[in-house]
């Protein structure tokens, strides 16, 4: 099995969550013995991973260049992975035409039309509504769902949304959660041993920069009351100018920029803050808490479809001042700490055991593959979509590579 993904970025699993999810997945298709060939539009990445060290074939492309055509004739890969919608739109219709027969994943990496519509509400000082999510950006991710054999999703709150907002069949969409072995013996620092808070994640992703500003203006300062010698270490790759000159040593709040080891940093903090205010999908950085033994404090959001029906490693509280109050409670209270840390461990049993879903995964993939023109049959808004996105997208594409001189 030949498997090419395509997306707008190179893969950095230090520097953002959808990298390491991607990495996840990448291995378990290496597990399978299946060869596995990435393709960027991007520059390259001073911080991606060396592709050619993890037996990863790397191919540059472009946007709106037939060059595409032949490369993917060439390689012919079984499986095409469409990194999120926008990459789906770009290149969906030049793989459906030169390789037919490849299968068409969508990894949505999270609902974008969700993570837009709670943006918008908090930008307009209001309560998020579902209808909210009917914009042009769902008209175009849920069409580009439809387009393919099979979206994976990393959520099961977005995979019920899909079903029951936008009437998606169960049949075209499949469940795929982060994936961690969980050691059980794996040495750790106890609540002595640790100091300090932290808060983690990629400033490229509007959801971290809103949190990070929203703990500096309305919740550090409560917390700095309470526990006056207390810091915060505000971590994060591609920190704005905007985020570094929030740095404030006098009053703890430090911005550290990048993390070398985000493990490390996490494992080395007591509690980890995550007042994430609009989102979606899953939070890498809360998972990595759990794996670190660090509980958290966070928002309905940031928790949302992490835990199932199991008590959160630590407090989930929207507002600021209770948020606080529990950070406070939480890094004060080694007996609360250490409930709440094995607590994070059961959801990550529950919830993220790798073995839970890798199987599953493959096998669904195989199973598509081996009946695809009967499930491509089932799905005819998606045929539909398809047959005038070569007509309309193909010709688009086709003109602005002429003006191009290409």
């Amino acid at each position: 099995m030949k498997v090419l993904i395509l997306s707008t970025v190179w893969l950095e699993p230090n520097s953002t969550a959808a990298g390491s999810r991607m990495l996840q997945i990448i291995q378990l298709f290496q597990q399978h013995h299946w060869s596995v060939h990435y393709a960027s539009t991007a520059a390259e990445s001073a911080f991606a991973v060396d592709l050619k060290s993890i037996d990863v074939e790397k191919h540059h492309v472009s946007v709106n260049d037939s060059a595409f055509d032949s490369m993917i004739q060439e390689l012919a890969p079984d499986i095409v992975v469409f990194d999120r919608f926008m990459v789906e739109e770009q290149f969906g219709w030049r793989v459906a035409k030169f390789t037919p027969n490849a299968l068409r994943v969508l990894d949505t990496e999270d609902l974008h039309c969700l993570r837009y519509a709670r943006q918008l509400a908090v930008q307009e000082k209001r309560t998020f509504r579902e209808e909210d999510v009917r914009s042009d950006t769902a008209i175009r991710e849920v069409a580009a769902i439809y387009r393919s054999d099979l979206s994976v999703m990393i959520s099961s709150v977005e995979m019920e949304l899909l079903q029951r907002v936008f009437n998606v069949d169960a049949a075209l969409l499949h469940y795929l959660p982060f994936m961690v072995d969980v050691e059980d013996e794996k040495p750790l620092k106890s609540f002595s041993e640790r100091q300090h808070f932290i808060s983690i994640g990629n400033f490229h992703h509007a959801p971290n920069l809103d949190s990070v500003k929203y703990l500096k203006s309305e919740i550090w300062p409560r917390i700095r009351v309470r526990l006056p010698h207390s810091e915060l270490h505000v971590y994060g790759a591609y920190p704005t100018q905007q985020v570094l000159e929030m740095n404030d040593p006098s009053n703890g709040f430090l911005v550290k920029g990048r993390a070398e080891d985000a493990v490390e940093a996490i494992g080395n903090a007591r509690v980890l803050l995550a007042p994430l205010r609009f989102g979606a999908g899953l939070k890498g950085k809360l998972l990595d808490a759990m794996l670190c033994g660090t509980p958290s404090i966070t928002t309905s959001i940031g928790a949302e479809a992490m835990h199932g029906a199991l008590p959160w490693n630590g407090f989930i509280a929207d507002d600021h001042s209770e948020f606080a109050e529990k950070a406070v409670q939480l890094y004060c209270d080694e007996t609360l700490w250490n409930v709440c840390q094995h607590k994070g461990f059961a959801i990550l049993k529950s919830q993220f055991e790798k073995h839970l879903h890798a199987d599953s995964f493959i096998d669904r993939l195989e199973g598509v593959m081996n009946s695809l023109s009967q499930h491509r049959n089932k799905n005819f808004i998606g045929q539909m979509l398809q047959h005038h996105t070569l007509r309309s997208t193909e010709y688009m594409s086709r003109w602005i590579e002429a003006k191009n001189g290409g």
